[in-house]
Formats: C-alpha cells, sequence, structure tokens
C-alpha cells in the first residue's frame, strides 16, 4: 500500500484548542481534526474497506468517516506532523492481520500435577485458619 497517495485523502481542518494557554489559546487555531472517509478511498482495497468497517464501527460515524484530532503542542504544523503519523499507524494497525491464538495441550501427568498442588495449597489454607471452640 502507498502510503503517501493515502495521506492524500486526508481532509484536514483546525479549531482553537481547550485548556490552559491564556490568550494564545483564545486567538489561535492549533487543533487539528483530520477526517478520512472509508468508503470513498481509491487507495484501499475493497478487502480492506470491510476490515476497517467492521473493526472501527464504534468510532466510525453515520457518514463512515474516520476522524481523529491532536492538540498536543502550540503549534499547528507540529500537531498535523503527529497527527498523520498517528492516523496512518493506526490505519497500518487497524488493517494488520492478527495471529490465530492455538491453545496448548496439556497431558494427564501434568493436569494431574497441577490439581495436586492445588489441593496442597488449599490444605495450607485450611490449616491457617483460626480454630472455634464449642460449636
Amino acid at each position: 500500500m502507498n502510503w503517501d497517495q493515502l495521506k492524500k485523502e486526508f481532509v484536514y481542518s483546525t479549531a482553537r484548542s481547550g485548556g490552559a494557554g491564556g490568550q494564545h489559546v483564545n486567538k489561535v487555531e492549533t487543533k487539528v481534526i483530520v477526517k478520512f472517509d472509508v468508503l470513498k478511498s481509491e487507495v484501499l482495497s475493497e478487502e480492506e474497506k470491510e476490515i476497517l468497517l467492521t473493526k472501527l464501527k464504534k468510532r466510525l460515524g453515520k457518514s463512515k468517516k474516520l476522524s481523529m484530532y491532536c492538540q498536543a503542542t502550540r503549534s499547528q504544523l507540529t500537531n498535523k506532523e503527529r497527527l498523520t503519523d498517528n492516523f496512518i499507524r493506526f490505519i497500518r494497525k487497524t488493517l494488520e492481520k492478527q495471529k490465530k491464538r492455538i491453545p496448548i495441550k496439556m497431558n494427564k501427568v501434568k493436569k494431574a500435577k497441577i490439581l495436586d498442588e492445588k489441593k496442597k495449597r488449599g490444605q495450607v489454607k485450611q490449616l491457617r485458619k483460626k480454630i472455634r471452640l464449642g460449636s
């Protein structure tokens, strides 16, 4: 996949950042918001679109656009660069195929040993209890 072509499909907008910062926060739009329309993407294959739509169902809005924002620094350019890197990393990680979990096979001897250790541990704990007299 060509990630540079994918960057061209991102739609950026800016807004005023929240939080502390005094007069600077009230005047400058340093918060950067990026939106990406999964369905209209020409770079992603149909299979990749399906994966994104199913895995990110809760993060997508009604318009099936994926959005993210960054307001970490006081520089709009730095926020845009950080956001672009994080957004691509997020999409890349979402598209990775996860390894199938293979459960271990436990033999009878090992299972019996574990159960025996649990019984011994239980007996030790029973011996720690206070003894009641006269019930």
